[in-house]
C-alpha cells in the first residue's frame, strides 16, 4: 500500500501548549502540520493570521500547509510564504484570476494548492488542475472544527483523483473535514493521499501520539 500523509490540523491543539503540541505530532511521525487561516469574512470564524504561522515555523521542523480561508488571499500570499508557509492553498471562490495566483504562489517559492467549498462542482477546479502542487478538498462546510465528514465528498475526490491520473499529476490530493480512523479508508480508497485530522489526533483521550498512530494505522486493520 502506498504511503500517506497525515497533517495534523493546528487549530485544534491547546495554543497553551502550542510548541509541545508541535512536538508531540512530529514525534508521532505526523508529515505536514496544516494552518486554517479564516477572517471571518469568507467563513464566519476568525482564527490565526502570520504571526501565529510564524510561531508555528520556529516551533516546527515540518513542512507547514497554509490554507487560506479568506476573502482577497492574493493581497496575503506574500507576507505568509514569508512567514514560513511551505504550503499556501487558496480557495476558487475567492480567486478571481486564479491561475494568476498560482503562479504567483509557486514565484514565493511555495507549493500552490487549490481548494473548493463543497457545493462548489469539481469542474470549477478543471483550468488549475495543470498546474497546481496540491488539491484539497473540504469534507465539511469550511468554518469549524469538529463537524461531521460529508460521505458525499467521496465522490468528488475520485472525480478529482481521476482528473489528476489523466493529466499524469504528481500533485497531492488532499481531505479536511471529518477524518477519523472510520472516514480516512474511505477517502483512501477514493484517491487522497494527505489527510488533515484535527478532533481525530488532539482530543484522542489517549493523547496527540495515539490519535496519529491510529489513523496511520487504520487501513492496515
Amino acid at each position: 500500500m502506498n504511503r500517506f500523509f497525515i497533517a495534523p490540523s493546528i487549530i485544534a491543539a491547546d495554543f497553551t501548549r502550542l510548541a509541545e503540541e508541535i512536538t508531540a505530532c512530529q514525534t508521532a511521525g505526523a508529515d505536514w502540520l496544516h494552518l486554517d487561516v479564516m477572517d471571518g469574512h469568507f467563513v464566519p470564524t476568525i482564527t490565526i493570521g502570520p504571526l501565529f504561522v510564524e510561531a508555528c515555523k520556529r516551533a516546527a521542523t515540518l513542512p507547514l500547509d497554509v490554507h487560506l480561508m479568506i476573502s482577497n488571499p492574493d493581497s496575503y500570499l506574500e507576507v505568509f510564504a514569508k512567514a514560513g508557509a511551505a504550503n499556501i492553498t487558496v480557495h476558487v471562490e475567492t480567486c478571481p484570476n486564479l491561475l494568476q495566483t498560482i503562479q504567483k504562489i509557486k514565484s514565493l517559492g511555495c507549493r500552490a494548492g487549490v481548494t473548493l467549498n463543497p457545493l462548489t462542482p469539481a469542474s470549477a477546479l478543471d483550468a488549475a488542475l495543470p498546474l497546481v502542487d496540491l488539491v484539497l478538498v473540504m469534507s465539511v462546510t469550511p468554518g469549524y472544527s469538529g463537524q461531521a465528514f460529508m460521505p458525499e465528498m467521496i465522490g468528488k475526490v475520485q472525480e478529482i483523483r481521476n482528473k489528476l491520473n489523466a493529466l499524469r499529476s504528481n500533485a497531492h490530493l488532499e481531505v479536511d473535514g471529518g477524518i477519523s480512523a472510520e472516514t480516512l479508508p474511505l477517502m483512501l480508497h477514493a484517491g487522497t493521499n494527505v489527510f488533515v485530522a484535527g478532533s481525530a489526533i488532539f482530543k484522542h483521550p489517549g493523547g496527540t501520539a495515539a490519535g496519529i498512530k491510529l489513523l496511520r494505522e487504520c487501513p492496515l486493520r
